[in-house]
């Protein structure tokens, strides 16, 4: 009967060597940073500066070229710049409308009004009439919509989140058909439009404005990541291969 014991404790203490190690393993896994094994904080992933210079940039312009479009087809002198002044008005009311709800959707915060700069443009076109407003309307609109077209294709190539990506599937497709409209008015100076330019990361304006909006984000080399899962890991075994000895 002897035998038949020591193998039951030979058998015992590899099942609580097992046991112990899986324990072990556990606690190693259980230290990986958050984002590795659970889910971010709300059910959604962290947006990062490009996806908000996005968000940011569609709702600023709703929030000037609504009004500027409404004015232009009050107040222009020409017939086509009243037509293409109420149509923008009208389909930046639908684009302001998907902007507002991807943001709601995501958490995100978004302006409610427009930048000084858009304000002035506004007062600029206030006190101009006849030709000379729709030289300014023309103008003004064109140049901004060819600021943000770049931005959102750049946005569009690089996001990982889907709601971004739709966003920026219905503004491709707003912004192309403004730019057409104020181009068919054939008051587009094109000789003063400004040179494309490629930015560098973390250079451009626009991305320096959405990252301050969005508030300091901290990196995790996956490096580091892995130091701290075999530190903990070596630390399991060790604790347990001296409970072991004592056992």
């Amino acid at each position: 009967m002897a035998p038949l014991r020591s193998a039951h404790r030979r058998l015992g203490t590899r099942t609580h060597r097992a046991a112990m190690l899986l324990i072990a393993i556990i606690a190693g896994v259980g230290v990986l940073p958050g984002v590795a094994v659970a889910a971010p904080a709300g059910g959604g992933q962290q947006l990062n500066a490009a996806d908000m210079t996005l968000l940011n940039g569609v709702r600023l312009a709703g929030l000037w070229e609504m009004p500027a479009g409404q004015m232009a087809a009050e107040k222009g002198q020409s017939a086509k710049v009243r037509e293409i002044g109420a149509g923008i008005a009208n389909e930046h009311q639908q684009l302001d409308q998907l902007v507002v709800d991807a943001a709601n959707k995501l958490g995100a915060s978004i302006p409610s009004e427009p930048t000084a700069e858009q304000k002035g443009w506004l007062a600029e076109m206030q006190k101009a009439s006849g030709a000379r407003f729709d030289q300014i309307f023309v103008t003004r609109l064109r140049v901004a919509h060819g600021k943000i077209f770049p931005v959102i294709g750049a946005v569009r190539a690089s996001t990982r989140d889907a709601t971004v990506r739709k966003l920026c599937d219905d503004a491709n497709e707003f912004v192309l058909h403004h730019m057409q409209m104020l181009e068919s008015t054939g008051l587009v100076r094109w000789p003063e439009l400004p040179p494309a330019a490629l930015p560098a990361p973390g250079e451009d304006g626009l991305l320096a404005a959405a990252a301050a909006n969005a508030g300091p984000q901290v990196g995790v080399s996956s490096t580091v990541v892995w130091l701290v899962f075999l530190a903990a890991l070596g630390t399991g075994g060790i604790a347990t291969y001296r409970m072991l000895r004592r056992s």
